[in-house]
């Protein structure tokens, strides 16, 4: 096993996951660390889903460097640290400290950070991260209810979360090339330990791997991870790569759809889903908080909904909704109360049935995970991109596509059951 990567989230986890399969790595996602007795024989990476996007840094740092010490204890030889590529993170964390603990760890030396991800609209260019074209401060990033991100320019965000220099490889130095990028970073090195890398193409994020593979620690988004396995195999650290699944089998069971995020993307994939006549049920927070609104009642409505169609148990919201209801519950009382219900759901669902789940926002994905207790999954095919299929190896045995708020087309909810076998 060569790669070991610490996720700050699940969905993020399986985006990075689907990135290295799909460029030739044969990878596993483990939610929470793995196993001692992992056996990842044939394995060349493994990528360890936590649940430390928005909790206290602190608490940040010793769950992903207990992860990456679990990680080195399996083989790895190298480190990926891997956070959304919309930055999310406040002044306060937790990329900075997080990036700080596990540089020290890897031995030291510089790094980058890099969340381009220019086939899911974001690009990095002077520094300063778009989402579709739109300055991070301008996009729907700015009403994110627990990571709200309000300067684009991402040498500033990081430097106020660091106590390590942070400096910039700016876009002409990357479209230069690889040995641009790698003499940039050396000569760089004396007054800088952390550097932005922009990139605005998928060509640059695989000039950007061919260059800096060689560093112990890497940091981005998934899509910087689409170097990284030629430039290993090139370097003679693995033998060969392996051509991504093209379909996945999953066991035959009813089909559900859980989704918590409140981002546009998904709010816009629950009208598509409401609108081709998919079961629908809300969710509403403040239902939840004084009683109306129970897991027993929603679990009675899944049970009298038709057995041959998804349904759809949703809370995403417009953000005047969400602002509202955090003010009269509290930002983390609102989160919490909603994640805790989703966790309740899931759990109940392979009773009714379920073997074919689909979990849309990082924090309910993580809730549905933690109460399915699958441990360990295999990938396979993209459904859009930074989303795929996954099964669970370990546990029960469900089909599983955790998605990102962010990520997908408008009609993710209807085809996506199409990748199934």
């Amino acid at each position: 096993m060569l790669l070991g990567c610490v996720a700050d989230d699940l969905t993020g986890a399986t985006d990075l996951a689907l990135m290295l399969t799909r460029e030739g790595l044969r990878t596993l996602l483990a939610v929470g660390p793995p196993p001692q007795d992992l056996d990842v024989a044939g394995i060349d990476a493994v990528v360890v889903a936590l649940k430390s996007r928005t909790i206290p840094a602190p608490e940040a740092v010793r769950q992903s460097r207990d992860a990456a010490e679990a990680l080195r204890a399996l083989g790895a030889r190298r480190l990926f640290f891997k956070y959304c590529s919309t930055f999310d993170s406040t002044d306060a964390g937790n990329i900075g400290p997080v990036l700080d603990a596990l540089l020290e760890f890897a031995g030291g030396g510089v790094t980058i950070a890099c969340p381009a991800f220019p086939r899911a609209g974001r690009t990095v260019y002077l520094g300063y991260l778009f989402v579709n074209g739109v300055p991070l401060n301008e996009s729907p990033m700015k009403d994110h209810p627990l990571t709200p991100m309000h300067d684009a320019n991402l040498v500033r965000v990081l430097q106020r979360q660091t106590r390590l220099s942070v400096g910039l490889i700016a876009a002409p130095v990357v479209m230069a090339g690889v040995a641009a990028i790698r003499e940039a970073v050396e000569q760089g090195a004396a007054a800088h330990r952390v550097f932005i890398v922009d990139a605005v193409a998928d060509a640059d994020l695989r000039a950007i791997g061919a260059a800096l593979g060689h560093l112990p620690l890497v940091t981005g988004g998934s899509g910087i991870a689409m170097g990284l396995p030629r430039a290993y195999r090139d370097a003679g650290l693995i033998a060969a790569l392996t051509p991504a699944p093209s379909q996945i089998a999953a066991p035959q069971g009813r089909a559900a759809i859980l989704a918590g995020s409140c981002s546009t993307a998904t709010r816009a994939q629950v009208k598509a889903a409401i609108a081709a006549g998919l079961p629908s049920l809300r969710i509403d927070p403040l239902e939840v908080a004084n009683g109306v609104q129970t897991a027993g009642r929603i679990l009675d409505w899944i049970d009298r909904q038709p057995r041959d169609k998804p349904f759809l148990v949703y809370s995403s919201d417009e953000p005047e909704a969400v602002r509202e209801t955090q003010q009269r519950l509290g930002r983390a009382a609102a989160g919490t109360i909603v994640e805790d219900l989703f966790g309740r759901i899931a759990t109940a669902l392979p009773a009714r049935g379920v073997t074919r789940l689909i979990v849309a926002g990082g924090e309910t994905s993580g809730a549905a995970m933690q109460a399915l207790d699958a441990g360990v999954l295999t990938i396979g095919p993209e459904i859009d991109p930074g989303v795929p299929w996954t099964r669970s190896r370990t546990g029960i045995d469900m089909a599983l596509a955790l998605k990102s708020g962010n990520f997908g087309a408008e009609d993710f909810f209807l085809k996506a059951w199409d990748y199934l076998s």
